[in-house]
């Protein structure tokens, strides 16, 4: 199970913090979320990673009301724009686009996910897979206060919510 909390952040303060704590640097990716309307707790998405000419189609079933638990499927496609088209002829209506350029960190287990959301803002995605979700959480916040990060930066909305306002 994927376990992520996302924080509202200051990017620059937030990626030297990353860096001091040891975290080495993965990759970047340049990011554009093709979202579909439907029902919730389901996520459905189209992704291009632009810079590394990768695209997914991705199902998600969110599992709690924080949307910090996820069941996640997830696999490669080779043409961005076909697999929209097909969504669309299927009768699925886009509900967002989700544009970012994210700086992919990783320490042990932990991986930071460090994004600037177009309409939306800087965050940082601090994310753990784990059978235990209550494990996953201990990890993440244990890091999470080494960066400094309290409750009250958590941003519990979806990126297709933030960016939709």
């Amino acid at each position: 199970m994927e376990i992520e909390i996302k924080f509202k952040v200051n990017f620059d303060e937030i990626k030297k913090k990353i860096e001091a704590l040891g975290a080495h640097f993965s990759h970047f990716e340049e990011q554009e979320d093709v979202y579909f309307k439907v029902p919730r707790p389901k996520l459905l998405r189209v992704r291009t990673i632009n810079n590394l000419s990768e695209y997914y189609i991705t199902y998600k079933e969110i599992k709690d009301e924080r949307n910090e638990e996820f069941y996640e499927i997830e696999f490669k496609v080779e043409d961005f724009q076909k697999a929209v088209e097909m969504f669309k002829g299927l009768g699925y209506e886009v509900e967002a686009v989700v544009k970012k350029k994210r700086w992919i960190y990783k320490l042990n287990d932990v991986t930071f996910e460090l994004n600037r959301v177009e309409k939306a803002g800087d965050f940082l995605d601090i994310e753990v897979i784990a059978e235990d979700p209550e494990e996953a959480k201990r990890k993440i916040w244990e890091v999470a206060k080494k960066l400094g990060l309290k409750e009250e930066d958590v941003e519990p909305r979806l990126y297709i919510e933030l960016v939709n306002e």
